[in-house]
């Protein structure tokens, strides 16, 4: 598998990266996980605005799913008509929701771009690939990705608090791109969202190879988090950084 990081900002775009989104590809097969602000733009350097396979949405906020508005037109308007309709993955609503931000009636909504398809904990093929879903501990429904192809694995936590279940999913994973959006003594807020030091030990306590660090909003530091999950975990650490490149 290639993981390639479009966007990384959390909760609103940086001057460097858009909100979340991740593309990755196997045996010629697309999955694009999350959609965030400003990620359709950058995500046409990494791959063609009709050749993604398949949307998987974490959530319903806005820095993980509003950009498919903007895809919506390009799909629905190109000039050489519809291309077929793109399965995408969400919580429950999620066709409804993303109609109303469009302010369009729900029905149809978008259901004549995309195919929307509810998300439940559990395992299903995707191409080439096996997705497992497992939900976390956030304000509203919100779910992590294990994405494996030949023996190899990575985990996406989405938006999460501390949560055994991400530990579970993530257990011996080859990469773990991991939220980090607080920094720990700083933001006390407790399920909604880890900081460098959970991260770390949520990647010690799964026995993950590789920790990357992602979702850090413009105002926090992203060395201090990176170092802070350094202390927790003896694996290699690095911060994602948009246009990164990671062979699984």
């Amino acid at each position: 598998m290639k993981l390639t990081v479009v966007g990384c900002s959390g909760s609103f775009p940086s001057t460097e990266s858009p909100c979340s989104s991740y593309l990755v590809e196997a045996d010629g097969y697309r999955v694009v996980l999350d959609l965030g602000n400003g990620a359709l733009g950058a995500l046409q350097h990494y791959c063609g605005l009709y050749d993604v396979d398949a949307v998987l949405l974490s959530h319903l906020h806005a820095d993980h799913c509003i950009d498919l508005c903007a895809y919506w037109v390009a799909r629905n308007y190109r000039a050489e008509g519809c291309p077929e309709l793109l399965p995408v993955y969400g919580p429950a609503g999620t066709a409804e929701r993303l109609a109303r931000a469009y302010d369009m009636p729900e029905e149809p909504g978008m259901r004549e771009v995309f195919d929307f398809r509810t998300l439940r904990p559990g395992s299903f093929a995707l191409g080439p690939l096996r997705i497992t879903v497992a939900q976390v501990n956030h304000p509203v429904e919100a779910y992590a990705f294990r994405v494996e192809h030949r023996g190899s694995s990575l985990v996406y936590s989405g938006d999460t608090g501390e949560c055994a279940e991400l530990v579970e999913l993530a257990r011996d994973s080859d990469l773990f791109l991991c939220e980090a959006a607080y920094t720990d003594g700083r933001d006390t807020y407790q399920a909604v969202h880890l900081n460098g030091r959970e991260a770390g030990e949520h990647a010690t306590a799964a026995g993950t190879r590789r920790l990357v660090l992602t979702h850090i909003p413009p105002w926090t530091d992203a060395e201090r988090n990176r170092k802070d999950a350094v202390a927790a975990y003896a694996g290699p650490v690095e911060v994602a950084r948009p246009g990164a490149v990671y062979e699984i």
